[in-house]
């Protein structure tokens, strides 16, 4: 969540802001001001109550109790309590409708973020390599893999429903060896250290790092125990520090996890119903990290870096886009996407998308860092996908194809396989 300051002192920046974002009237902000004045004073009204009462009781307590003095005090005590009981009820509800609302107020977006209302008007920033040529028709990575008989989309329906599928031989082999590959990068030469924690978690973990309550329809939950599956690693990963205070000397800290990851895709409606695009169960490599402020947009670009660095390895044409604010997620202030070359596809597909959230989760997850001497404050998050494995080995299939309907293995892979 933003700080409530700016929008208690500079509303009109957070009005331009929703509007960058195409999100205008998506949350009422005079309501959330209101509510946010209303709050304040009764909290003030209940705070100058209680120091009266304490005053009177020590009054009382002088008196020892006793005589006419004492006992009119008493009166004076019971009637505050009686006025901040008749205060609490609001003070909840102020209380309860006031996070509500602030936990759907968007990230400040970062004034390096282009207008624009969707992904047509995103911006190019950079490209890497060049697309493959062929002297056939290069065929999408789903049929390909069905012809091979290492994608099994027909059995994945009968196992689980549309958009699953089952990986057989060379194909399963194949995407353990990327995500080995990817955690070997990350860890032996990008310095993150490797994590494994719950792919099942409670809702505090999924409003900590933006998912809940606004998109709650998105993801699948357990409702009986109160947990959900977790849409990527940037969950788990994030709230490992949830309500801690990190010593400044321990940052950064900078962590990477494979998890298998869950999403409805439930505005996806006939979107890239084929093959290993969007699916609601996939494989992925997360990058996380926690930051002193100053260095967050610096770090960006390196956890970038990181990610294409993959591709780089991979021998895979790439382009890095700069999202503008109407495609921006409303977590981040600021998001790369990475888009690898799809030969079959005839298209760009996103592989990897990288942000800064500030300190939008850390205020959401109570995550803090303390300088010597210095009251705690927030620090910034920031993740990305380093990749997703699905769709990176969908690009190993389009990008290697062969005349004879197979594919070859990229060389910086052939040892995991």
């Amino acid at each position: 969540m933003i700080d409530p300051k700016i929008i208690r002192d500079d509303i009109e920046s957070v009005r331009r802001n929703h509007a960058k974002r195409n999100m205008t009237g998506v949350v009422n902000l005079d309501e959330l001001k209101n509510i946010d004045e209303e709050r304040r004073s009764l909290n003030l009204k209940s705070d100058e109550l209680r120091e009266k009462r304490n005053t009177l009781s020590k009054t009382i307590g002088q008196l020892k109790g006793q005589g006419p003095e004492a006992e009119a005090l008493k009166k004076d005590v019971q009637a505050i309590a009686d006025e901040l009981k008749s205060f609490a009820d609001r003070q909840a509800e102020l209380e309860k409708m006031f996070n509500e609302l602030h936990l759907s107020v968007p990230n400040m977006l970062d004034e390096s973020v282009p207008e624009g209302k969707d992904e047509k008007e995103n911006v190019v920033v950079r490209t890497w390599g060049a697309k493959p040529e062929f002297s056939f028709t290069p065929k999408p990575h789903y049929e390909i893999g069905t012809d091979m008989g290492i994608l099994d989309f027909e059995r994945g329906v009968k196992l689980a429903g549309a958009r699953f599928y089952l990986y057989r031989g060379l194909a399963a082999r194949l995407e353990r060896s990327i995500i080995n590959f990817m955690l070997d990068l990350h860890t032996k030469e990008n310095g993150y250290e490797e994590t494994f924690g719950p792919f099942i978690v409670n809702d505090e973990s999924m409003t900590g790092t933006g998912q809940y309550p606004k998109f709650k329809d998105e993801y699948y939950r357990i409702d009986r125990d109160g947990l959900s599956l977790i849409p990527t690693a940037e969950v788990t990963l994030t709230n490992i520090y949830r309500d801690e205070i990190i010593e400044e000397e321990n940052l950064p800290i900078h962590l990477t996890m494979q998890s298998s990851c869950f999403r409805r895709e439930a505005g996806a409606a006939g979107r890239d119903t084929r093959g290993l695009v969007r699916v609601h169960q996939f494989q992925k490599v997360e990058l996380v990290k926690f930051v002193e402020p100053s260095t967050s947009f610096d770090e960006l670009e390196k956890l970038t870096a990181n990610a294409e660095e993959v591709l780089k390895r991979l021998g895979l044409h790439y382009r890095v886009v700069l999202l503008c604010g109407g495609d921006t997620s409303a977590s981040s202030a600021k998001t790369y996407d990475i888009e690898v070359w799809m030969p079959g596809l005839d298209r760009y597909m996103e592989i990897s998308s990288c942000s800064n959230f500030l300190e939008y989760q850390a205020r959401r997850a109570m995550i803090r860092y303390r300088k010597k001497g210095e009251k705690p404050a927030y620090l910034h998050t920031l993740n990305g996908s380093g990749l997703a494995a699905g769709r990176t080995m969908a690009a190993i299939i389009e990008n290697y194809q062969t005349s004879d309907g197979r594919f070859e293995i990229p060389e910086v892979l052939k040892k995991y396989m």
